[in-house]
């Protein structure tokens, strides 16, 4: 008696080559041998989608109240309330500029694909190979030291090890971080913002600064130019006198309740937006994201808040650019690539190995003038820092050296 059926067909698959046709005949092409799994991986699409499009709700809140907040100024406000014509034209000029700004620097930040790692921190075919089926966390690291030396790496995990996703599967650039939601690696990753629907980086966070800024804005002209009316609404004359009553001419209307109530939203959102704004302003002042402020970044050297800080006005420069000219709009002027950022050298502890500036041999220790390093020098130094220290810690597998390093450096000071 034949044996039929999946198990039978499964088998003849899996031990007797050339059979495939002959299955394919049977249950169809495409068809699976383990329904399960695809019964299995069908949910799980679908709650995938079910998270994008839920994703998108706090982003279409705000795209709700933004279009309201439009038709009840300009319609109701402007139209419906204010009698002066003069008074119309200058609010709709300046509420028609903010708002524009506020919804280019919004849409910019939405809809920017966050910065990744490039082709050079993926490993190699026969490396990645080789890590997957190491078990041995310190041979895995022997394979990324190995692979990092090429790499323009300055900061490392707690333990002093390189940076590396498993998810992405790629080497972490500095200021690199995996973010759960978007699911993926984002260079210099800042946070995930549930209003945007995005993760803020490299390639967005002028826009999501900008953003801030002209939201701020529109809400304050909003609030400051809707308080007489607020308040002539709010309050209702109750002297019997004719003249001596202030003159109230709104009409009343269902205006009214559009002109309360956005001058409620235009306040709480202001508040919010200004703590908001303020943080970030600070933050771009220090060159520092929002992870980086809550958890030091590791040098070789050690952890260093201050690490990637090259002053107040590197450090402004380094997210809007040098040309101030694009610092107000919401175009990409940022410096660098992402991938690599310079940082300044700083005083470390003496328990700490530090990096020794030899004078020439004709001259004295004394004869050599102490002066800040260059930027370029600093950078230059920590090229040779990292060959050299990629090369002492793969030796120091074999060989641990117990000799120490005497570092004497000089601290470009912060302005």
């Amino acid at each position: 008696m034949v044996e039929r059926g999946p198990v039978a067909i499964r088998d003849r698959v899996l031990h007797l080559p050339g059979q495939q046709t002959q299955v394919e005949a049977e249950f169809g092409r495409g068809h699976s041998l383990f329904p399960s799994r695809g019964r299995k991986m069908a949910p799980t699409h679908v709650l995938r989608c079910c998270q994008r499009g839920l994703a998108w709700i706090p982003v279409i809140f705000i795209a709700l109240v933004v279009c309201w907040s439009y038709y009840a100024y300009v319609v109701e406000l402007c139209i419906f309330t204010i009698t002066s014509i003069g008074e119309q034209i200058v609010y709709l000029i300046f509420f028609h500029l903010s708002f524009i700004m506020f919804v280019w620097s919004y849409w910019k930040t939405i809809f920017t694909k966050p910065a990744n790692p490039s082709k050079e921190f993926c490993l190699p075919k026969a490396e990645k190979e080789r890590y997957e089926k190491e078990e041995r966390p310190e041979s895995q690291q022997e394979i990324l030291w190995r692979a990092a030396t090429s790499l323009p790496l300055y900061t490392r995990t707690g333990a002093g090890a390189i940076r590396y996703c498993d998810r992405c599967q790629v080497i972490k650039p500095d200021r690199c971080h995996h973010c759960s939601a978007c699911d993926m690696c984002v260079l210099k990753m800042d946070h995930h913002c549930p209003w945007v629907n995005n993760c803020v980086g490299f390639s967005n966070y002028k826009f999501f600064i900008l953003f801030l800024a002209y939201s701020l804005l529109y809400c304050l002209f909003i609030a400051a130019t809707v308080l007489q009316y607020f308040i002539k609404f709010w309050t209702l004359c109750r002297r019997k006198s004719a003249e001596n009553c202030p003159k109230n001419e709104l009409p009343d209307t269902h205006a009214k309740f559009h002109v309360l109530f956005l001058f409620f939203v235009a306040a709480m959102f202001c508040i919010s937006i200004l703590s908001l704004f303020s943080y970030h302003l600070w933050l771009v002042g220090k060159n520092r994201s929002t992870i980086e402020a809550f958890r030091a970044p590791v040098f070789r050297t050690g952890s260093d808040k201050n690490g990637f800080s090259l002053g107040f006005r590197k450090n402004i420069a380094q997210v809007f650019g040098d040309q101030k000219k694009y610092w107000l709009l919401p175009v990409f002027t940022s410096q660098g690539d992402g991938l690599t950022f310079p940082t300044r050298l700083v005083n470390v502890d003496a328990e700490q190995a530090t990096v020794t500036l030899h004078p020439e041999p004709n001259k004295s220790s004394a004869d050599v003038p102490v002066s800040p390093l260059s930027e370029s020098q600093n950078r230059l130094l920590s090229n040779e820092q990292h060959a050299n220290n990629t090369g002492d810690h793969l030796a120091n597998n074999t060989l641990k050296s117990a000799e120490s390093e005497t570092i004497t450096i000089s601290m470009e000071s912060e302005s």
